[in-house]
């Protein structure tokens, strides 16, 4: 089995430090009170209320990085549902989970000539020869999940990056598990370094876990794209190597969790048991079914995926219109077994009940 594994080490600088202190006076107490923030519904509308009318007849193009992955799913839907409204025509290439696949599906949306295009879940980087073409030829760009930061991402020729604040995703997942196991949390991190987003997520956990108290087992990097076929086994490595001392798991995505739980089960671990299974995003269906049914995921910390197409539509929008991004970052929400029910949205998803789809009509002048 090729397998990355990689034990960071030493501090981190600039803003990954932000947020944080050097020490807790009382650990537990922050923790909670972090956790609790994120926990609560949303209901109140924090986004923009103003911006250009929506012009009918585009067409926009969305790079799939892989639609199995229930985030980039969950998103592609609410730019559909979005773009109906205002009557833009929407072409969904799948990249199918691979870099060769991603690579011919910036190809075909080149020649499809469209209004925008959005980048649905890989790193700009990858493609940076398909995102210099689209820059040589004005069409505007949009992204999800293309970079580890919010909004603007110049260098790349994306006009906005949409994604909730992932420090503040990864900071709180890391304080729940640490809250869950009593302070003495024994963490094992799964990431995959093809992602910058999912490296900055999981240093931030690390981080988080550490200077709280707790402790990091280990720092496994392995790709999203073939969980898989890699977790069954990895899972069953990792329980022999640790024991009881692996009390919980922090991931940068739901899709590590699909296939975990067999391999916890044949070693005879109840779907509550630890390892305790905890995600840093996005909160697919399956995720919440999981923490649903308590069988073998306890958190996800869950984006408002449908809000996001909402949101990633609006900027094109404005992109197009040659005015300034939104500046708009979404919430996130830490979904656990006690609220899972109060989400606003279908029963597997946070869709927030803030009235959003009205404030971005409005704006559009849809009806």
């Amino acid at each position: 089995m090729m397998l990355r594994t990689i034990v960071a080490a030493g501090a981190l600088a600039g803003s990954m430090l932000a947020g944080l202190t050097a020490a807790h006076a009382d650990p537990m107490a922050d923790a909670k009170a972090f956790v609790d923030k994120y926990a609560t519904k949303v209901e109140a509308w924090d986004g923009p209320t103003t911006g250009p009318k929506a012009p009918s007849g585009k067409t926009i193009v969305v790079l799939a990085s892989d639609m199995k992955n229930g985030g980039v799913l969950g998103v592609s839907k609410g730019i559909e549902e979005a773009a109906a409204t205002i009557g833009w025509t929407v072409r969904t290439i799948d990249g199918a989970g691979s870099i060769s696949g991603r690579t011919a599906a910036f190809g075909q949306a080149l020649a499809l000539n469209p209004d925008g295009l959005v980048i649905a879940g890989f790193d700009a980087v990858e493609q940076a020869p398909g995102m210099e073409q689209a820059k040589a030829a004005g069409i505007p760009m949009v992204s999800w999940h293309a970079a580890p930061v919010v909004g603007p991402v110049p260098e790349a020729g994306v006009f906005a990056n949409v994604t909730t604040d992932p420090m503040a995703v990864s900071s709180a997942a890391a304080n729940w598990a640490f809250v869950d196991a009593k302070g003495k949390p024994g963490v094992i991190i799964f990431t995959d370094s093809t992602y910058e987003i999912a490296i900055a997520k999981a240093k931030k956990m690390k981080e988080t876990i550490e200077a709280l108290g707790g402790t990091v087992l280990e720092w496994v990097d392995t790709p999203i794209a073939e969980t898989s076929t890699r977790m069954p086994q990895l899972t069953t490595s990792l329980l022999q190597k640790y024991g009881a001392s692996w009390t919980h798991s922090l991931a940068i995505n739901d899709l590590y969790y699909d296939f975990m739980g067999p391999s916890l089960a044949a070693a005879g671990i109840e779907g509550t048991g630890a390892p305790v299974n905890v995600a840093a995003g996005d909160g697919s269906e399956s995720a919440y079914q999981r923490i649903r049914s308590g069988q073998y995921q306890a958190v996800t910390v869950a984006e408002p995926l449908n809000l996001q197409g909402w949101q990633l539509v609006d900027e094109l929008n404005r992109a197009m219109a040659g005015e300034k991004w939104s500046g708009y970052v979404s919430p996130l929400h830490v979904v656990t077994k006690d609220n899972v029910e109060f989400d606003g949205g279908p029963a597997n998803s946070f869709d927030p009940g803030n009235g959003y789809r009205d404030a971005y009509k409005a704006i559009w002048g849809a009806k």
